[in-house]
């Protein structure tokens, strides 16, 4: 039966690292912490646990690097490390259009496009 619980995306973290990535040190934390939240909402909200999967009882964790631009649009979406099944890689695919564009990052990050590491999690419980 599908009536089992999805535990959903595991992102918390990746505003930190791209932080340390641009080397931005006094961007307000307010700011850093609004766009995160943001982007974990989206995420969650558009993060499907594929019906095939979910009925086998597969589970499994994916890495994304994403490049957006100063708007939020995804200019780019590579799969740095799989799941290890076709049906949740295939998912992380199809993820790209669901969550594009992703909210626009703060104003006072100095690069033109941000590249991040987005973890992805499909965790029955």
């Amino acid at each position: 039966m599908l009536n089992r619980m999805f535990k959903g995306s595991a992102v918390k973290g990746v505003v930190l690292g791209l932080m340390v990535a641009t080397g931005v040190a006094s961007l307000a934390q307010a700011d850093v912490a609004s766009w995160q939240k943001g982007v974990v909402s989206l995420v969650a909200k558009k993060q499907v646990y594929p019906r095939e999967a979910m009925s086998k009882e597969i589970e499994g964790r994916a890495k994304v690097r994403v490049t957006i631009d100063r708007s939020g649009k995804i200019t780019g979406y590579e799969m740095v490390e799989k799941t290890g099944n076709a049906i949740l890689d295939a998912e992380v695919e199809k993820m790209k259009d669901r969550i594009n564009p992703l909210p626009a990052p703060p104003a006072d990050l100095p690069d033109a496009n941000l590249t991040f590491v987005l973890p992805l999690s499909w965790v029955l419980q």
